[in-house]
């Protein structure tokens, strides 16, 4: 009898038609997955293969707008899901309420996984974590509608205790890549370990999650440069690495990015879905998308009603020339633009989710601008070598370390928040940096400013760490101070005056979060909730804390387009 071996993970829900939701499982054999929910809306996949593994990307059809509807999980008839021992709530799909309903996502990044109970956590409560077992214990809570995960959801290079003595037991790890995950198969391991807790197992079967990867979910600072994939190339485990980090973030995260039509007419999965065993076409995939990034588009669109969510990949597009670095190759920005400027009259309010910061502290900005500048033979061939030792060792590949492509951006969103048709927000959402805060441009004089209200919201980590040397860092970046050494740095790197300016409206806080924004009509509210611990050593516990609580906007302006 067929058995589950992870999921169900909820992860598209209709905004369109109110009608339909997608639902990913891993089962331990080849079967039939058959999803069941308690107002009669059904549906059913065969299992595809992949390395051994089993999985279904089942479609659920004739939901009902404005419901929720509990569901049921079966495999060759046998129900899977709800677990049998479990003392959870059931799992439920809610619909939104097309077309009048607004939206409230929660939105993070950079999660280890949680400590197993009743263990020590030395980076503290898992806010994840935290949030499901808030709602499990309260099912009349409120709940975010939609779960952005903004990267680093597996950590491919920093793994736990229990997984070294498990890659141990395969494999001698006195030799290359040592501890971190050299396959497949042990990728799979990774997401167990993330995605079996069973509260945040729970939380992901009931709340719809929208998914981009950033460099831990592969490796420290990939793509970081030409010069380092290059030495990377040179190394004997890297092309397994990469191409087994693709293999499974395609299987485990991305085809719940797409929506039924996207499924319908994607080559690869229905390739995949047409053999007995799909390893050889996903493996030849991930090939092609290691030497030619360009020919695959990992940048994806959702749109929640009167919300767009534009979700950008920031690693494997990037173009690592140093006379024509970019952080998006030609195509993918061209993308970006025209989704952004697609009909804006049909939506409120645009979400921008990229894994890494568009305004950083002012002194960090100015000194990734500056590395870059080096690093392309401004102060030449020492500099240069000095330049890329400094980028690898201080993470120096943010937006501001590829200046064309931040004018760039910065541009966009003040094309995209002016004129008629203006949203009542844009909203860049970041994480990465291991704080939270909020950040808001002031363009310059001789550019008029957007009717929108721009943001850059950043919430990192949901579960991990940052050294006291580096806080402090941070806190210095932000300061008077910390800007005056970054204009230092910018005279010195012959770098132009940025086409905005910006200053820091909340934060920085440090702990382990995560940020709601919650969009109704024109208004739009934020709120920044930590976790904290509770009980004691031998019987520890965690709650939300609201750090932060304010309007963005308030609801003024009627809605357009009937919404």
């Amino acid at each position: 009898m067929a058995g589950l071996r992870l999921g169900p993970l909820l992860r598209y829900v209709d905004w369109d038609t109110g009608a339909r939701a997608t639902v990913w499982v891993e089962a331990d054999r080849p079967c039939t997955a058959e999803v069941r929910c308690a107002d009669g809306a059904r549906g059913s996949a065969h299992t595809f293969q992949i390395h051994g593994h089993h999985y279904a990307m089942v479609l659920v059809t004739g939901l009902t707008p404005g419901t929720d509807t509990t569901y049921e999980v079966l495999l060759d008839g046998h129900r899977v899901w709800p677990l049998a021992e479990s003392s959870l709530p059931p799992s439920v799909i809610r619909m939104p309420d097309v077309p009048s309903g607004g939206v409230a996502v929660s939105f993070g990044s950079c999660r280890w996984a949680a400590a197993p109970y009743g263990e020590h956590d030395p980076v503290g409560p898992d806010a994840l974590d935290t949030l499901a077992a808030k709602l499990a214990a309260e099912p009349a809570a409120v709940r975010p509608d939609v779960l952005i995960l903004l990267g680093d959801q597996v950590y491919a290079d920093e793994t736990s205790k229990a997984t070294r003595r498990w890659l141990a037991a395969r494999r001698d790890l006195d030799e290359p890549p040592g501890a971190q995950v050299a396959d497949y198969e042990e990728y799979t391991r990774l997401y167990y370990e993330s995605w079996l807790e069973p509260k945040v197992r729970w939380l992901l079967s009931t709340v719809p999650s929208c998914m981009i990867f950033d460099d831990h979910d592969v490796i420290d600072d990939w793509n970081t440069s030409a010069a380092w994939l290059a030495e990377m190339r040179e190394t004997p485990w890297w092309r397994e690495r990469i191409l087994s980090g693709l293999m499974s973030y395609w299987v485990y995260q991305q085809l719940g990015n797409l929506s039924p039509e996207e499924l319908r007419t994607d080559e690869l999965y229905a390739a995949v879905r047409g053999t007995p065993d799909g390893t050889d076409r996903l493996r030849r995939f991930a090939s092609e998308a290691d030497a030619d990034p360009a020919c695959v588009r990992w940048s994806y669109r959702r749109d929640f009603g009167r919300t767009r969510l534009l979700m950008v990949d920031t690693r494997a597009a990037r173009v690592l020339d140093e006379q024509e670095r970019a952080m998006l190759d030609e195509e993918e920005a061209l993308w970006l633009r025209d989704e952004a400027l697609d009909e804006p009259a049909s939506y409120d309010h645009l979400l921008i989710g990229t894994s890494l910061p568009w305004l950083l502290p002012p002194l960090v900005h100015d000194a990734e601008g500056w590395n870059a500048a080096m690093c392309r033979g401004e102060r030449g061939a020492r500099w240069a070598r000095f330049g890329e030792k400094l980028r690898r060792a201080a993470d120096l590949e943010h937006w501001a370390a590829f200046p064309s492509s931040f004018d760039r951006l910065t541009r966009l969103i003040a094309q995209v928040g002016g004129g008629q048709d203006a949203p009542a927000t844009v909203c860049v959402l970041s994480g990465d940096v291991h704080h939270a805060y909020i950040a808001e441009p002031k363009w310059l004089e001789d550019a008029e400013p957007p009717r929108a209200r721009v943001l850059q919201l950043t919430c990192s980590p949901v579960h991990n760490s940052i050294p006291k040397s580096i806080r402090l860092g941070f806190r210095f970046g932000w300061s008077r101070a910390g800007r005056r050494l970054g204009r230092v740095f910018a005279r010195h790197a012959r770098a132009p005056r940025p086409p905005v300016s910006w200053r820091k409206s909340g934060g920085p806080w440090f702990g382990n979060h995560l940020m709601t924004l919650t969009l109704r009509g024109r208004s739009a509210s934020l709120r920044l909730d930590q976790a904290r611990a509770t009980g004691s050593r031998q019987s520890p516990g965690a709650r939300l804390v609201t750090v932060d609580d304010r309007e963005l906007t308030a609801d003024r302006d009627a809605p357009r387009g009937g919404g």
